[in-house]
């Protein structure tokens, strides 16, 4: 098998201390946006170029990775049972995220009481929001997956789109055996190449999420929360105990302590935190998970793909948002309507862009496909999505890190005595995991 690409990812030097730093640029950002919000909305570029420039790289990493997994493995019967297993446990917790939105949403009742009327909305906030995307049916949906061009998946950034293209490749070099290796080993270098790159970036994680805040803090403020407040509360709640009643549960299992996991990847949740963005820390993630005990190629294959198909806190703020919005126009749902909008809910928060405002353009066109409930009243949730994506992301980001060490651990490739160290401080990344360890 060849060598891990990500354990070879560039670290900045401040790395012991650099939750410490992205820690206080969120609070230094927040402060400034609080203080003087027009300053802190003029700090909104900061936040969108460090995202830029993440996302720039995204889609090549997501290709490498996944392509030189499938290619390395040699067997591709492993490969295909690792990628059933992936998107069977895929299914089953995102399909349990929904369902426990919609339960809680139900329960608390967050919109009841608001009485909205369309014709007041602003649909063209939503609109600006959402860039114009129109409706897609289920059809167009799986067709989307399939990029116009090879090339196309990498121009239009769509992580469905790169990981079909990614998928292809890795089959292609491993059906050539030996005469593929030149292709795999050039695509190992530029992916060593890229996490180098990444690791660069990386320096400006606290700058980055330093913009990002100041400018949410800044244009909605604290008080643009209003009533929405139970819903928020509600969403936070809801995810946190996902995490650490139903993630925890399923960490247990594999021998792993939630809480050690989170402290484990402290520096990365704050990076989401203060970004919004799960996807600005997938190279450090996938290196850390390495680390871990996961084996690499169960790790290159993971979590590429649960970027896109394990999105449990998007899961869990799509059916809550979309009821909030029923409740808040007193439109009422039938269980056939709820039925029909989980049904869909369940193909297109597969692919949710897992970057800001990604659930918010899904669940846009989730409506606009039902038509049971109008997009104008999305326009509620302007003055909150920003505020609840971070929960998204870092739920999302959390998720995933579960999701790599169950099918590790599933498929006996996930070294237990070596998380346990890792865990408790007893082996630091300093000594990374040999190749074949695992």
């Amino acid at each position: 098998m060849a060598a891990p690409i990500a354990e070879h990812a560039s670290h900045p030097p401040t790395k012991s201390r650099l939750y410490l730093i992205v820690l206080a640029a969120i609070a230094a950002g927040a402060l400034l946006g609080w203080i003087a919000p027009s300053t802190g909305e003029a700090m909104k570029p900061l936040g969108d170029t460090f995202i830029r420039i993440v996302k720039m790289l995204i889609a090549p990493i997501i290709f490498c990775t996944v392509a030189t997994g499938i290619a390395s493995a040699g067997d591709l019967r492993k490969v295909g049972r690792v990628g059933l297993k992936a998107l069977v446990y895929f299914e089953v917790m995102t399909t349990v995220a929904l369902l426990i939105g919609l339960g809680v949403v139900h329960l608390l009742r967050p919109g009841a009481g608001i009485h909205a009327q369309v014709e007041t909305l602003d649909a063209g906030a939503v609109t600006q929001v959402t860039h114009g995307r129109e409706a897609q049916g289920i059809v167009d949906h799986l067709v989307n997956v399939i990029p116009e061009s090879f090339v196309g998946a990498f121009v239009e950034g769509e992580i469905l789109q790169v990981l079909f293209v990614a998928v292809l490749t890795g089959l292609a070099l491993a059906s050539l055996g030996r005469r593929g290796r030149g292709a795999t080993l050039a695509l190992e270098h530029a992916a060593r190449a890229l996490f180098k790159m990444i690791g660069l970036v990386m320096l400006l994680a606290p700058i980055g999420a330093f913009g990002a805040m100041a400018y949410t803090v800044g244009h909605f403020g604290l008080g643009s929360l209003g009533n929405l407040v139970t819903l928020m509360i509600g969403f936070y709640a809801t995810a946190l105990l996902f995490v650490l009643i139903g993630l925890g549960a399923v960490c247990a299992m594999c021998g792993v302590s939630i809480f050690a996991l989170l402290r484990f990847l402290k520096e990365e949740l704050l990076i989401v935190l203060g970004t919004s963005s799960s996807e600005t820390v997938l190279p450090r993630l996938m290196d850390k998970l390495e680390h871990l005990g996961c084996a690499p190629a169960i790790v290159r294959l993971v979590i590429p793909t649960g970027y896109s198909f394990n999105l449990d806190g998007t899961s869990i703020y799509l059916t809550m948002a979309a009821i909030f919005v029923a409740q808040a126009l007193d439109v009422p749902l039938s269980l056939g309507d709820e039925l029909a909008l989980l049904g869909v809910l369940l193909l297109t928060s597969k692919g949710a862009a897992a970057v800001t405002g990604g659930g918010f353009v899904t669940l846009a066109a989730t409506l606009q496909t039902t038509h049971a409930i109008p997009v104008a009243g999305l326009s509620l949730l302007l003055g909150i999505d920003r505020f609840m994506s971070e929960a998204r992301a870092l739920t999302n980001m959390i998720g995933n890190s579960v999701a790599t060490i169950v099918v590790a651990r599933w498929e006996g490739s996930f070294d237990r005595a070596r998380a346990a160290d890792v865990l408790a401080g007893r082996k630091h990344h300093a000594n990374p995991p040999a190749p074949d360890a695992h």
